[in-house]
Parts: structure tokens; C-alpha cells; sequence
């Protein structure tokens, strides 16, 4: 079935009103999901998802969940105490893991009693080879598969209009959906504009690792890359999703621009982005990076145009934020006046009851 099409079926029967049930969905993995209720018992086998359900369970996003993988706690320390400040009974809900490797301990998260689990598409092998998926069906709980990584263009308004379909936040999902669609549709009519696309090598959490130099291949920021008409490098070079390529053949390609993520974690070599950080304090860590053996032979390092960019914009529906960042990026002339802050400032107070505290999100 047409992409378009399906999203536009999602969004015309959210604007009917509330969701009736039994309701049978099919999600992003093309399972058909059957639910005899509204789901009350939430499992999140990515905690960032609790993001997306700031979008639609707007007073309380913690209200469903009964476990989940509390991976802002582990990766981006900012946003979970503006979470857990917000909304402190966050803080007693089951951490199980759940994590890509499908570790989990399971017997926890079924104390619980879940009546549904969300999980993000690139776990799918994971969960199967654990036997997480297996159990889960035996126990009658399912599971409902969603994307923001993996295609992140063609599925995040989709995935956001099928958990407010499941939900019954129809009308919540069609608000930001419409918004997203919007805004990509910005995007993509300047960008057809422009000749020339410029090569990337974008380097996901720079300096988390000693080694030179981790990326993404066609998924998560190599996909958001794509997704504003770069050529990643990374699809170029990688047999799979994500890993390290040598700084050599970086140098070969030639890339035009080079762009580094980060977020506040344990690691102080990382580009602390995110929430109450200031561009002065960006500013010191992205320098020391630049200074690492060899960078200097990349040529868009010698020419100063080396950007910086939140991490975690890629894997949640916040990710058309992180494309407006990339646009700029890639073409600061066609975008001069494109402000993502300024649209991210809407997001929050628009579509979330988050905090909208101040942050930085990009370098320089």
C-alpha cells in the first residue's frame, strides 16, 4: 500500500474522533494487531518514546507506562531531570532494560501486568533471538512496532498517527502529524532548489569512543542526512547500519561538511547538548575534538565546516527539528532564515506539557 496514502487513512480517521475498540492496526512491521481495549499497562522497549507520548498523553506521558527502558537517565542526563522534575512518579516505574540487545528481565515487567508493548523497529531481531517476542505473544500482550530510525523521513508521521490511533489521541496525533508534514514539505521544496548536495560524514556522539570514527549508514542521522538531500558517507561505507570507518577513507571522500552529535551523559568528552546548556559550554568540548589526531586532514575541518547538532534528535518525533539543524547546515544560504529553535519553542509549547526550558541544540 501506497506510504502516502496509509498516512493520509491514519490522519483521516483520527479527525472521526475517539478510537472505538476492539481496533485491529497494522504497524510498522506490517503485523496486524489486534486490541480488545484501550491500553492502560505500557511497556516501552525504548524509553525515549516516552517523548512521543508527551505528544499525545500531553498532562502525564508516564500515566500508561508500567516499564520501560530509561534510556534518557542513561544518555541524556538533561532531559531526564527536567522529566522526573516534571513528573516525579516517573522515577518509580520498573527500569528492565529492554534494550537492543533484547536483555531484559522479564519477569519484572510482567509483575506489571502490560497490556501492550511499544517497540522501535531496529529491535525487531533482538527481541526475536532473545525469545522476548515469543513470550510476549504466548501471554497474549502485543506488541506494536514503530519507526523513527530506520526510515525516519517515510515513517515517523506514520508511527505517531498509529500510537494516537491506538491510544485514542487521535486528535492529538493529527495536530503534530500535520505540523511534521508541514514543515518536511518546507524543507523538501528548498531543497529541490538546490544543485548542489554536499557530502556529509556526520559522527554520532564524538568522543564517546577513542577510536575514529563511528557513523550511521542509511538509518538514524545518516538517514536524517539523506533525508535533506546529503550524500552520507556512511551509506557508502557500511555493510550495516552503524560502525567505524577509517579517518583515510573519510579523507578520500571528500565530504563538504562534517557534523558531530552529542548529549549530556557520563562521558565528558561528548558534546554536552541539550537542555540548561549553554553554547559557551559546547563550545570548549567541540574545539577539543576538532584537535583530534588527524581531523585536520578532513577538509571541511580545514575549512570551517565542522557543526555540531543534538544527538537525540534522530530517534524520536522530535527528529523534524534535527532536519531543519541539518538543512541549515548543508545549505546555510537556502536557509538563512530558518529557525529551529524557534520552531522547536513551538513543538513544546504547542503539542507537549515539557518544560520549555532553555537549551542549546546546535554548534556553532
Amino acid at each position: 500500500m501506497n506510504k502516502g496514502l496509509l498516512l493520509a487513512g491514519l490522519l483521516t480517521s483520527a479527525a472521526c474522533g475517539a478510537t472505538a475498540y476492539p481496533l485491529q492496526v497494522t504497524d510498522l512491521d506490517g503485523n496486524v494487531i489486534r486490541l480488545d481495549h484501550e491500553p492502560q499497562h505500557v511497556i516501552l522497549q525504548d524509553g525515549r518514546d516516552v517523548l512521543a507520548l508527551a505528544l499525545l498523553d500531553r498532562d502525564d506521558p508516564f500515566k500508561r507506562v508500567v516499564a520501560w527502558n530509561n534510556l534518557p537517565k542513561k544518555q541524556d542526563t538533561q532531559t531526564w531531570d527536567l522529566l522526573k522534575q516534571r513528573w516525579p512518579q516517573s522515577t518509580k516505574i520498573v527500569d528492565m532494560g529492554f534494550n537492543d540487545q533484547g536483555q531484559v528481565n522479564l519477569e519484572s515487567v510482567l509483575a506489571q501486568k502490560p497490556d501492550l508493548m511499544i517497540a522501535q523497529l531496529r529491535a525487531k531481531s533482538a527481541l526475536q533471538q532473545s525469545g522476548v517476542l515469543e513470550t510476549l505473544k504466548g501471554l497474549n500482550i502485543p506488541v506494536l512496532f514503530i519507526d523513527y530510525e530506520l526510515h525516519p523521513k517515510e515513517n515517523t508521521a506514520r508511527s505517531v498517527a498509529l500510537l494516537g490511533q491506538v491510544l485514542n489521541r487521535e486528535k492529538e496525533a493529527t495536530d503534530y502529524a500535520g505540523f511534521y508534514q508541514q514543515r518536511l514539505q518546507q524543507l523538501d521544496r528548498a531543497i529541490a532548489q538546490v544543485k548542489h548536495k554536499p557530502t556529509v560524514f556526520i559522527e554520532p556522539i564524538a568522543g564517546n569512543s577513542d577510536n575514529c570514527c563511528f557513523t550511521h549508514g542509511h538509518n538514524g542521522w545518516g538517514g536524517l542526512v539523506e533525508a535533506v538531500g546529503g550524500k552520507n558517507i556512511g551509506s557508502a561505507l557500511l555493510p550495516g547500519n552503524a560502525g567505524f570507518v577509517s579517518l583515510e577513507k573519510i579523507i578520500a571522500m571528500k565530504p563538504d561538511v562534517y557534523i558531530m552529535t552529542g548529549s549530556k551523559r557520563p562521558n565528558p568528552g561528548v558534546l554536552p547538548f541539550g537542555y540548561n546548556t549553554s553554547p559557551d559550554q559546547v563550545s570548549a568540548t567541540f574545539s577539543g575534538l576538532l584537535n583530534r589526531t588527524g581531523l585536520k586532514q578532513i577538509a571541511p575541518v580545514a575549512n570551517g565546516r565542522v557543526y555540531g547538532v543534538y544527538h537525540h534528535f534522530y530517534n524520536h518525533p522530535y527528529n523534524i527539528i534535527g532536519m531543519e539543524i541539518l538543512a541549515k547546515d548543508l545549505y546555510p544560504q537556502a536557509f538563512a532564515g530558518l529557525d529551529p529553535s524557534a520552531d522547536f519553542h513551538y513543538l513544546v509549547t504547542h503539542f507537549t506539557r515539557l518544560p520549555d526550558a532553555p537549551a542549546t541544540f546546535s554548534y556553532p
